[in-house]
């Protein structure tokens, strides 16, 4: 079974999608390619969170074209998790109830996160909220269906897990230090401080929320030699953006995204607007300028 989903930097939908598809036909009979060629693309029996399509009479589960995937009946947009969940993941389970109760309770959260679902208190359904570390951990308890003989085993499990997480965290914190001193350099020496460019993908939003000038920070992709440009929000939790990316850009690539915006080059505009990619800085520079200029700023 060749899987293929995102080159690149990896979030949650991703990664839970693949271990859906693991669990449901056995790891040692899929194999995990992350790519965003198109022929490699066009090779794999199933495709989740790239590709531009959402298919599954050809097994196609992305949801960043215009228009996203499908949205749930509570409001609540489908990313590759949620796909993936919804057409592969009632195998996995007892009956519909246990399906749906995933749902809601685990993969609902990670497609809020990822789509942009607003924020915790807009949400329409009054039960979703974060998927915690609490949660985790309660999640390697015994249930009342096991053997407490087995809670040892599980926090002993837990444990060694809990040590790796620690130990990424306390890198990613020291990145994170580090990182923010010197997004606020590079803003403090722009000149023109409503589009920060910066040579990485330094932790940003933190710095640059708390000042009222930038619109736009641009940064190299990690696995390419592109340019991101992504928005800055409003607030550090919110995923308001100050400016937005023009609706008329939203889920086009290369070609069409080129033509609308009159910047050759363009590669790809996120539907909810929030994020665009250029083959070069210059013309990262310049999709952020044009939308500045059609926002009036």
């Amino acid at each position: 079974m060749q899987l293929v989903t995102h080159s690149g930097k990896f979030h949650a939908d991703d990664v839970f999608a693949t271990a859906v598809l693991f669990a449901r036909f056995g790891k040692d009979t899929c194999t995990v390619t992350r790519s965003r060629d198109p022929d490699v693309l066009a090779a794999g029996d199933i495709v989740y969170d790239v590709g531009m399509v959402y298919d599954p009479v050809i097994a196609r589960f992305d949801h960043h074209q215009a228009g996203g995937a499908v949205t749930r009946e509570n409001g609540i947009p489908y990313a590759a998790f949620g796909l993936i969940w919804k057409h592969y993941g009632r195998e996995l389970c007892s009956s519909d109830a246990v399906w749906q109760t995933l749902d809601e309770q685990l993969v609902c959260r990670v497609d809020a996160t990822d789509t942009g679902y607003a924020s915790p208190a807009s949400y329409t359904v009054p039960t979703l909220e974060h998927y915690t570390l609490d949660k985790l951990a309660n999640a390697f308890n015994t249930t009342w269906s096991e053997s407490y003989d087995e809670q040892f085993e599980h926090f002993t499990e837990l444990v060694d897990f809990a040590m790796r997480v620690i130990e990424r965290e306390i890198k990613r914190a020291e990145a994170s230090v580090a990182g923010r001193a010197t997004v606020e350099d590079v803003y403090q020496s722009a000149v023109d401080k409503r589009i920060i460019e910066l040579d990485c993908g330094y932790p940003w939003r933190e710095v640059l929320v708390a000042h009222p000038e930038p619109c736009f920070v641009i940064f190299p992709e990690i696995d390419t030699t592109r340019f991101m440009v992504q928005a800055v929000h409003q607030t550090l939790t919110g995923y308001e953006t100050r400016v937005p990316f023009p609706k008329a850009w939203g889920g086009l690539t290369d070609v069409a995204l080129s033509e609308v915006t009159g910047i050759p080059g363009s590669r790809f505009c996120h539907s909810a607007g929030f994020l665009a990619v250029h083959d070069t800085r210059e013309g990262a520079r310049a999709l952020a300028l044009k939308a500045l200029q059609l926002a009036g700023r």
